[in-house]
């Protein structure tokens, strides 16, 4: 606080007490101003005032506003961005109801920690509506005598419900949770979503055998692959007898690249235009 007397020179100044109060003592007789000063608040000047011979004079409370100009930056860290980036692409369904937890629509998203890898992993697996598809896909199988040492009937449709859904929940945690914490790659779909339709479908091609590390490179996408060729093998402790062998297994991992390669594609032109996503996150441009 500056004390201000006016049409003269002497001015004084304060800093405040504990409680905050202002003193100013043998302060001779004459008119007066105060100027209040804090960083981040605004400059404050009262009116004018006297103060006669051996008075004390006690002003009202002064009260100071945050400052126009004040500036505030706020700083995340690295995880505190990557966390928030991974709430959002849990909030994106197909229709409302499928999950796209994997497809990140900004192109230059934080690295995920490998604690939420296997956060990320866990909540796909045990998403209600992806035990449906399981069912409609043991329901396929079932129609194409797919697995015949299965059998016919309820029976025969519960072990095929039950082999697809260990595929699903081993290629996931595997190929999405565990290998990409040890690899430090990134397990997600990074949407393009610019360029020619030739330049995004080789994108969307190409990420089923390159990934993203966590150091922002891309590299060969060892999580995925080896992922899938470890299931496909896990798989033939459980599927029929006549179903299992190295032929088998590369068949199935051969399935599995196809298929990725085909869910890709409809990540990069179809299934952006079937979900809500911030304007913000439109992939590479």
């Amino acid at each position: 606080m500056t004390l201000i007397p006016l049409g003269k020179l002497g001015e004084r100044t304060a800093t405040p007490a504990a409680d905050g109060s202002f003193t100013f003592n043998e302060v001779p007789a004459g008119q007066y101003r105060v100027t209040v000063t804090a960083p981040g608040l605004d400059f404050y000047t009262s009116g004018a005032f006297t103060v006669r011979p051996g008075a004390t004079v006690t002003l009202p409370g002064i009260t100071l506003t945050i400052s126009s100009t004040t500036s505030i930056n706020v700083v995340a860290s690295q995880e505190q961005i990557a966390v928030a980036e991974i709430h959002m692409q849990e909030q994106q369904r197909v229709f409302g109801v499928f999950q796209n937890f994997y497809t990140s629509y900004i192109w230059d998203a934080q690295p995920m920690p490998a604690s939420q890898k296997y956060k990320l992993a866990f909540h796909a697996m045990y998403d209600l509506p992806q035990f449906f598809i399981v069912a409609g896909v043991a329901g396929a199988e079932q129609y194409e005598g797919t697995y015949p040492g299965y059998g016919p009937g309820i029976a025969g449709y519960g072990k095929r419900y039950g082999a697809a859904l260990t595929d699903a929940v081993s290629s996931r945690i595997i190929g999405s949770a565990i290998l990409p914490s040890i690899l430090h790659q990134d397990p997600r779909y990074f949407y393009q979503g610019s360029g020619s339709i030739a330049s995004r479908s080789f994108h969307a091609a190409s990420f089923t055998f390159v990934a993203r590390g966590d150091n922002g490179r891309n590299q060969l996408n060892y999580s995925h692959m080896l992922g899938s060729l470890a299931a496909a093998g896990i798989a033939n402790t459980y599927h029929p007898a006549g179903s299992r062998g190295v032929g088998d297994t590369f068949q199935t991992f051969g399935i599995s690249l196809a298929s990725n390669i085909i869910g890709n594609m409809f990540r990069e032109f179809v299934l952006r235009h079937l979900e809500t996503v911030p304007a913000f996150a439109n992939g590479k441009h």
